[in-house]
Formats: C-alpha cells, sequence, structure tokens
C-alpha cells in the first residue's frame, strides 16, 4: 500500500488506528516510512505500507523499494538489467528516511552534438518523450530538481508545454540554470523579436520594461496550471549578460539589487502572495560571486547558489561562523564544462572521491539548500552523478568509510554480487587515471619519455601511463568474458567503452610522441608508430560506431562529441589525428617499420625521496581533528585530510602535524615539494589554501597555494598559475630546507588551512627530472 499522509482515506485509517505510527511525518519535507503491518485490515493479514510526508516522500519510498528489488535507476538511461531475486527481504517494523539536502539535482547542458543529436533521432527533439525518461532517472536516484537543457535553440517550456506539465505531474521541480532568470530560457530572448518585446539589448539599464515584460510572462506560465499554486518550481533570479557572458564592465551592485527587487515585484504581483512564499535561487557564479564579496545584499528567504570554479574546485562557502539563512545556501558544481582553459565534455573523468571531499565540506559549511551537478549529456556521467545524487540524499551518512565502500556497493546492485568487487576497483581505477588530465588536453607532449638508443626506447612516465591503461583494459576485457549476455550492453556503456576509448586515446597519443621524436633524428621507428597512432585513430571511430549501434542502436549519436587534436579552448570543427611523419622511403620495405624494444625505465636517482601521502609514519591529532586517509583521492595512491572539515584555521602549536621519517643518503641543499589536489580558499580572506612544512626540529614555512579562479583570459599570475593546477589536477608547492646530512630525518606536514588534500611528498637533494606524476614511490 502506498499512500501520501493527509491525502489516502486508507493510510489515514490505518494512522487513526494506531495501526502505524506516523507523527514525525507530519509537515515534512519528503520524508517517508516503509511498515510492515499486521492484520491492517480484515482479511488482510499482513501488509507492507509506504507512507509519504508528501508526493515525493511517497515516490522515494516506493523507488527505495524498487531498488531492493532490483531496479537499477539506470535500468533505461544505460540499458542496466532488472536483477530477478526469488525472495526481496524487507525488514520487520518500520524504517524512516528523508533527505538532508533539500533541492537535489542536475543541469542537462553542453548537450549538442550528443544528446540533442541522439533525441532528434530517438524521439524527434528535446520533448516530453525524452524528459519522461529523465524525470524517472533523477526520481529514482532520490533527486527533485531539474535544470532542463538550454543550448540554443532549445528553451524547455516553450518548444514542448507538455515538458513543464509531466514534470509536476511526476513530482520534479524545475528551475533554470544560472543566467537564465525568471523561469525563462535564455533562447526565448532571440525568438519572435518582431512582437517587440525579446530580441532587444540584454541591458537592464536600456531596456528595463520588455525585460520587466519577458520575465513576468515566465511567472504567467508557470502559473497557468490554474490551481492558485503553480508548476512547481524554483525561480532563478539575477542577471548575467546574454549568452551567459559576465555583464558590462563596471556594472554597479546596486544595479543588480534592483534587479531583484523588480524581479521579486513581478513573482508578489503574478502569484498573488508575498515572493517570499515562492522558492527562489541567486546562483553566485562567477563575476556574480565578486559582486556578493563586495557586499551585494541578497534576500533571506533566496537561496543562495555558490559555484564551483568550473573544474570541480569549490569557489566560495559560508565561514564556519556565518549566519544561517532563511533560504540557506548551495551548490552548482560541474561534471561537464565548455570554457577555458579548455572545454571537457566527451567522457567521465570525475573521481568520486574528490567529488566527496568537495560537497563533505560544503554540507559541513550549511550548503544544505541546493545540490545541483551540472552532467552534460547525462551519459556517459553515470557513476558520478549516482553518487553524487546518493551523497546529497544524506551527507552525514557519505561517510569515508562508505565513500570506500561505495564502488563495490554500486557495481554489486549494477552488475551483480559475483563480479562487484572487481568492476567495482576497475571503476575506482579507470576514475583515477582519467582525472590526471582531462582528455581534450592531452597531446604528444602531455608526459615525457624516455631515453633512445640505437637498440632499445625507454617509454618514461608515458610509457608507464599506457601500460596502467592496458592492464585495466585486460582486465575490464576479462570481466567482460564472465558476463551474462544481457548484461553487455550496460557494461559497454559504463565501463567498457570508457576503459578501451580512453587506453586507445593514450595509445594514440604516445605513438604520436614517439613518432615525433623519432623521425626528427630520421629513425625508421617513427614508422612502427606511425602504424599506431592510425591503427588508433580507427579505432576511437570503431569503438564509437559500436556504442551507436548497441541496443539495436539506441544511442546512436550520443557519443559524437569531438575529442582530439584540440588547439584552443574550444572543440575542434572535426575529429583530426594527430600529424605523424613516415622516414626512409628509399630503404626496403621490411626494414621501414621495425618492432622498437623497450628497456626498463632508470631508476630514481638517490638523491630523490618520493612519499605517497597515505605512507605517514605518525599522524599527531589534535583540536578535535584526525588525520583520515583517503585511498585513491587525487593523481596517485591518495590523500590525507584532516576531518571534519568546515573547521578554522590552526596554527603550529595547535600540533595537528603529519610525521614522515626518511632516510637520506645523498647530501645536498634539501627541497621538498608537496603535490595537492587543487583548492580553493572557500573563505575569501587568504588569497589561497595554506599548509606548513618543517623538518627534524627545525621551523615551520608557511606554503600557500594562491590560485585565482577565472572563466576568461589568464591575465594575473595567480590566474595563470590556476589555468596549470586545473589542466594537471595538481598543485605543486616547495620549500628550501637548507643543507641536508645523510642520514635519518623526519619531514612534518602541519594543518594551517582547512580544504588542503595533500597527495604526494618528493624531498630531493639533486635536480629533478621532468615529470607529471611526480618521481616514482620511493615510500608508501
Amino acid at each position: 500500500m502506498i499512500g501520501v499522509l493527509g491525502h489516502s482515506i486508507l493510510i489515514d485509517a490505518l494512522a487513526a488506528a494506531g495501526k502505524i505510527d506516523i507523527t514525525d511525518l507530519q509537515g515534512e519535507w519528503e520524508a517517508f516510512r516503509q511498515i510492515v503491518v499486521d492484520n491492517p485490515f480484515p482479511g488482510v493479514p499482513r501488509a507492507l505500507v509506504v507512507v509519504g510526508s508528501d508526493r515525493r516522500g511517497a515516490v522515494f519510498g516506493t523507488y527505495d523499494l524498487s531498488e531492493r528489488i532490483g531496479v537499477s535507476p539506470w535500468h533505461w538511461f544505460a540499458d542496466v538489467p532488472v536483477r530477478r531475486q526469488p525472495e526481496v527481504h524487507i525488514p520487520a517494523g518500520s524504517q524512516r528516511d528523508q533527505p538532508r539536502v533539500r533541492y537535489r539535482g542536475f543541469f542537462i547542458n553542453d548537450e549538442a552534438p550528443c544528446l540533442s543529436g541522439w533525441a532528434e533521432k530517438k524521439f524527434g527533439g528535446v520533448n516530453a518523450a525524452m524528459y519522461a525518461h529523465v524525470f524517472e532517472l533523477l526520481l529514482r536516484m532520490k533527486g527533485n530538481y531539474l535544470w532542463p537543457a538550454m543550448w540554443s535553440p532549445r528553451a524547455f517550456a516553450a518548444d514542448d508545454p507538455q515538458n513543464m506539465v509531466l514534470a509536476d505531474a511526476m513530482g520534479v521541480v524545475i528551475g533554470n540554470s544560472h543566467h537564465e532568470p525568471m523561469l525563462r530560457a535564455h533562447d526565448e530572448w532571440h525568438r519572435n523579436p518582431d512582437q517587440g518585446v525579446t530580441g532587444g539589448p540584454w541591458d537592464y539599464t536600456k531596456n528595463t520594461a520588455n525585460l520587466r515584460s519577458f520575465w513576468r510572462g515566465g511567472i504567467e506560465r508557470m502559473m497557468s496550471k490554474g490551481d492558485g499554486k503553480g508548476y512547481e518550481s524554483v525561480v532563478t533570479v539575477g542577471m548575467r549578460g546574454d549568452g551567459d557572458e559576465a555583464m558590462a564592465e563596471g556594472t554597479a551592485v546596486p544595479l543588480l539589487e534592483r534587479i531583484v527587487r523588480d524581479q521579486r515585484s513581478i513573482i508578489a504581483n503574478v502569484t498573488g502572495r508575498p515572493a517570499s512564499e515562492t522558492p527562489q535561487v541567486w546562483a553566485l557564479y562567477k563575476e556574480v560571486q565578486d559582486y556578493y564579496d563586495h557586499g551585494m545584499q541578497v534576500p533571506d528567504d533566496v537561496i543562495l547558489l555558490f559555484a564551483d570554479d568550473n573544474w570541480g574546485q569549490i569557489r566560495r562557502l559560508p565561514g564556519p561562523a556565518a549566519q544561517p539563512r532563511r533560504g540557506g545556501y548551495g551548490v552548482y558544481y560541474h561534471f561537464d564544462y565548455v570554457g577555458a582553459p579548455r572545454n571537457y565534455k566527451w567522457i567521465n573523468t570525475n573521481q568520486i572521491e574528490k567529488v566527496w571531499q568537495q560537497m563533505d565540506l560544503a554540507y559541513r559549511r550549511d550548503a544544505r539548500s541546493m545540490w545541483i551537478v551540472n552532467v552534460g549529456d547525462i551519459k556517459p556521467m553515470e557513476y558520478p552523478l549516482s553518487f553524487f545524487l546518493a551523497m546529497a540524499w544524506n551527507p552525514e551518512a557519505m561517510t569515508s568509510d562508505a565513500l570506500a565502500a561505495y564502488p563495490q556497493a554500486w557495481a554489486e546492485a549494477t552488475f551483480g554480487a559475483e563480479h562487484a568487487s572487481a568492476i567495482g576497483e576497475m571503476i575506482t581505477a579507470y576514475s583515477k587515471y582519467a582525472a590526471r588530465r582531462k582528455p581534450e588536453l592531452i597531446d604528444q607532449d602531455s608526459f615525457p619519455l624516455g631515453g633512445i638508443t640505437p637498440e632499445r626506447l625507454d617509454g618514461g612516465e608515458f610509457g608507464a601511463m599506457v601500460a596502467e591503461w592496458e592492464v585495466l583494459e585486460a582486465r575490464m576485457l576479462d570481466t567482460r568474458a564472465k558476463l551474462r549476455p544481457e548484461q553487455l550492453d550496460a557494461y559497454y556503456q559504463l565501463l567498457e567503452f570508457p576503459v578501451a576509448a580512453m587506453a586507445n586515446l593514450y595509445r594514440l597519443y604516445y605513438g604520436a610522441a614517439w613518432n615525433t621524436l623519432l623521425a626528427s633524428r630520421n629513425d625508421a621507428r617513427a614508422n612502427y608508430f606511425a602504424d599506431q597512432v592510425e591503427r588508433a585513430f580507427r579505432r576511437d571511430g570503431e569503438l564509437t560506431e559500436h556504442y551507436h549501434s548497441i541496443n539495436g542502436g539506441k544511442w546512436d549519436g550520443m557519443m559524437a562529441q569531438v575529442h582530439m587534436s584540440y588547439v584552443i579552448w574550444n572543440d575542434p570543427t572535426r575529429q583530426n589525428m594527430p600529424s605523424i611523419t613516415r622516414v626512409g622511403g628509399d630503404t626496403p620495405s621490411e626494414q621501414r617499420s621495425p618492432r622498437p624494444t623497450f628497456v626498463d625505465s632508470r631508476p630514481t636517482p638517490d638523491g630523490i625521496l618520493a612519499i605517497e601521502a597515505l605512507a605517514f609514519s605518525r599522524a599527531r591529532h589534535a583540536s578535535d581533528l584526525r588525520w583520515t586517509k583517503i585511498p585513491h583521492l587525487g593523481r596517485t595512491e591518495g590523500a590525507v585530510i584532516a576531518l571534519p572539515q568546515g573547521r578554522p584555521a590552526t596554527v603550529p602549536d595547535d600540533g595537528v602535524r603529519l610525521e614522515y621519517d626518511v632516510t637520506v643518503t645523498k647530501a645536498g641543499s634539501g627541497l621538498l615539494t608537496l603535490y595537492l589536489a587543487p583548492t580553493l580558499d572557500t573563505i575569501g580572506k587568504t588569497g589561497g589554501v595554506r599548509i606548513g612544512v618543517s623538518i627534524d626540529e627545525g621551523a615551520v614555512q608557511t606554503l600557500q597555494a594562491q590560485l585565482e579562479a577565472t572563466g576568461g583570459t589568464q591575465d594575473t599570475p595567480g590566474k595563470k598559475r590556476w589555468a596549470k593546477a586545473v589542466c594537471d589536477n595538481a598543485v605543486q608547492l616547495s620549500s628550501e630546507l637548507g643543507h641536508l646530512a645523510a642520514g635519518r630525518h623526519t619531514i612534518k606536514i602541519w594543518r594551517v588551512d582547512d580544504n588542503v588534500v595533500l597527495e604526494k611528498l618528493v624531498l630531493s637533494t639533486e635536480t629533478l627530472p621532468p615529470t607529471y606524476l611526480g618521481p616514482r614511490t620511493s615510500i608508501g
């Protein structure tokens, strides 16, 4: 039995008879109880009752059961087969659950050419027939909020009026993106200019009346349901420049405050009730955050939506001592982005460990009203999106231990228990390798090769990274051979294609790197690598073609994104193979492409010690903070952070530190380099997160990651550092330690600021060779 409290005669009768206790559901947001009731009605010996405090509470309680039965949220959107079970066990008694974050959802964005092209073929457009599957997916993952696709020429409510009707009927709350105020899609402003309202300057100082009329139309459409309440929505307020650009230089904070006052006046006038009774959000995205930092006043009932830097680092959060707001705070996060320093749209490159670290910080700093993530085309972000919404439901339950258990639990729910451990390990390794550098940023110069002799080649760090991908690919294929036939389509989408495509991409650029280097020396081995580049380029097309053919062509067009040979921040117009050169045209054909022989890479020099952050000798906990290992977070073995997050800065006298015992074999001038995950000063007071270092009993030196996030030109040192950090997915901070004698020493790492993620330490007494991930690990 499924029902909503106060709206179901049967549910209310059970409550009145004392057979179910629903006192803790009354007036709650999206709460539910699943109750096993004995003898609920005459002739019914036992019943499973799902009671929702509201309509979505009942939906979530039901979909929770559905997932236990064996129906994945991705049963349609990734072809995950329903897991058939002879029995489903529901615990006796009563279980209650409720979300901790009020609005939880995703943003379909940057959707051309993939989702838009696919939807045109599959449904005739981005319409209600498509959105029916999107809404179901969202609700099955216990999300409730959507920013719909909006790249020109799409407009959710205008293109298909049934979109809004269906969303409301299914219980999905609709909003619009950070730069689309008052429930108006951006493209609507450029439609019907002959009618005298739209098409003029997107400038409130010059076109006030037309903008007000345009915005009023969005609120009138929301209220057109006719019940006096309107279609359930969260109204975006504020204003950015036309086309998601910054507003004109010199735009005053008072102008934005006036715009929001006028927008709220429209809301109140059209709805017939105070504006505070209509949910609203103001997105502090890019330059709008600067206005907020400079004192822009935001009505207390409006959700303040902070944003990341478009690359996964949250820019601003309420300070530890910030006063609570009636509207609360939220976070707009990115799994996909179009903009500088490079678009990344093709494939999933997001680590759930990174998502967890940033969103745990956000929750602990009171961002609890809205979590929304830009997922591009939805596919292929299935895995991180699943995690994001699972965490949004209950961030308190997503502890570091729960994070570590999530990959295997997700794999078991998706593919069954037999291969869950292997698949969980593979999706974790994939995510780590892919996050090291976005594929759109990779080329033949991204990673260093080793040396060359007439007889042998040293693949260097680039070769080692290719080898990691090939080991993962072989393991992926081995597991595929053990799956049931009905699981193969889902496996291809969720694991096989991502692993095979990224492994192939690394092989392609590795071949291009060797081809360029060897051809410059007129070495015939260059031809072998020219062949490898051509094979890999063909293979890339074959992998995409197969994706588009599976399940009768269901996903035709979904992986059509260009992803090779970028030269600027934006997409190339078509897929291009890297340039290759062939040498020795007059050489006999059998000698033109000799197969190279490789040697093991040279060992790390004696004067260099590379230490994984996880391999500390001692952790000194204090000030209610504990150092915690987060395996796999970052580019190598994992990272260490101080938990709980969200706490104020500490000083060395507080004693919160890590200690690493090392043996220096080569005396010399010491240089300590820390590898950190990129993070930002979310309070905006220090200009960058800080960490302390010392050696033995020496003085503590404070190092600072001075990164200045930007969506535009990198025209300051801080912006250049930020661009390098997000491209490399790492920050390096170095400290000179003076002369170090050979023998035992202790490196000490001191907590100063929150939101510092330590991945690796390198202690050197000689010059460091070029490296991307850092020297090979000596300790850990």
